[in-house]
């Protein structure tokens, strides 16, 4: 697998009360003893260690000569990634973010945008690919288009990903949904993954009204992407997620877990679909993977789950004794 999106870590800020922060509230909180990585290590880590060594994934990005991108670099040795693809910047900002979390768990990032990992352009995704082993790959793999980089370089690193005959992920921010730029990128996708907000946002930006309600809204998401030809995945936290092939969609409700935080699930999710895709299943028996993935990662602090493989997934599925397909039942 080869992907872009964001490289970095970031800081847990957990606000006192539950009501959304206004445009010009002060309000206290704390920090808390919690690590937040960026997109695209989130779903690479996960990928390569569920995947194990015979796998090869490969980021393409950049950090700052810093300590944080320095520890950023170290981490995704150990858990196995290539990065011949990364580099570190002098005199450049590693990626950094605050992720705040209310009371209740819910929260959001505020990522900084002129960071090392800023500097990721098409130029640099062309470069990659024609250095070995992209240069040599043909019809097999994943790119992976991930949010924290431009929209310029996600669609080039499409383009290549669709004339070499690889499979295409892309996931979009809310913001990035609505805007008319990320069409193309829509366009040579294979699989788009979205959470609730950002389906929505994909529906105003396409003027479709639905009558409220999940189901509607994921209905209509689903009605709205089947003009482009790709599978579909959106998130809905305890509200469970939909995975779409075709005219077929496919609901799986949330597992009940002692949640510990939700931030990085739905990295984790869909980085369960991608492990899928590779391991051959189909897009509903990869589905019942990436649940398994995301609620295992709600049960820790951080961003990245330091436990989860192959062997904690299994052990997990058993524990909370969800049943599963014989094919991802082999795979575990």
């Amino acid at each position: 697998m080869a992907g872009v999106g964001g490289i970095g870590k970031g800081s847990f800020f957990e606000l006192r009360g539950n009501h959304t922060l206004g445009r010009e509230e002060s309000r206290s909180g704390r920090f808390l003893d919690r690590r937040d990585y960026c997109k695209l290590h989130i779903i690479s880590h996960y990928v390569q260690t569920l995947l194990g060594p015979g796998f090869t994934t490969l980021p393409i990005g950049f950090v700052g000569e810093d300590e944080a991108g320095r520890e950023m670099l170290q981490e995704m040795i150990a858990a196995g990634m290539d990065l011949r693809y990364v580099q570190a910047l002098p005199g450049e900002q590693t990626m950094t973010s605050i992720c705040l979390v209310y009371p209740d768990g819910s929260g959001g990032n505020l990522t900084a945008d002129n960071s090392a990992n800023d500097k990721v352009n098409p130029e640099v995704v062309e470069t990659a690919f024609t250095q070995d082993p992209l240069a040599r790959a043909r019809n097999t793999g994943v790119v992976l288009a991930a949010p924290e980089v431009s929209l310029e370089a996600r669609l080039r690193l499409l383009e290549l990903g669709r004339q070499r005959g690889f499979y295409n992920v892309l996931a979009v921010n809310s913001a990035e949904a609505a805007a008319p730029e990320v069409e193309p990128l829509f366009e040579r996708a294979d699989l788009l993954a979205l959470n609730l907000d950002e389906a929505v946002a994909v529906c105003r930006s396409q003027g479709e009204a639905w009558e409220g309600g999940v189901e509607n809204i994921v209905e209509s998401t689903t009605r709205l992407m089947t003009e482009y030809d790709l599978d579909l995945a959106i998130t809905a936290g305890r509200q469970g997620s939909w995975a779409c092939a075709g005219q077929d969609l496919h609901h799986l409700p949330g597992l009940k877990v002692q949640a510990v935080s939700t931030a990085g699930a739905g990295d984790a999710f869909l980085a369960g679909l991608i492990v899928g895709k590779v391991a051959s299943l189909g897009l509903f028996e990869a589905h019942e993977l990436a649940r398994l993935v995301a609620a295992l990662s709600l049960t820790s602090p951080h961003t990245i789950h330091p436990n989860i493989d192959r062997l904690s997934l299994g052990a997990f599925a058993r524990e909370v004794g969800v049943p599963l397909s014989p094919a991802v039942e082999a795979l575990l």
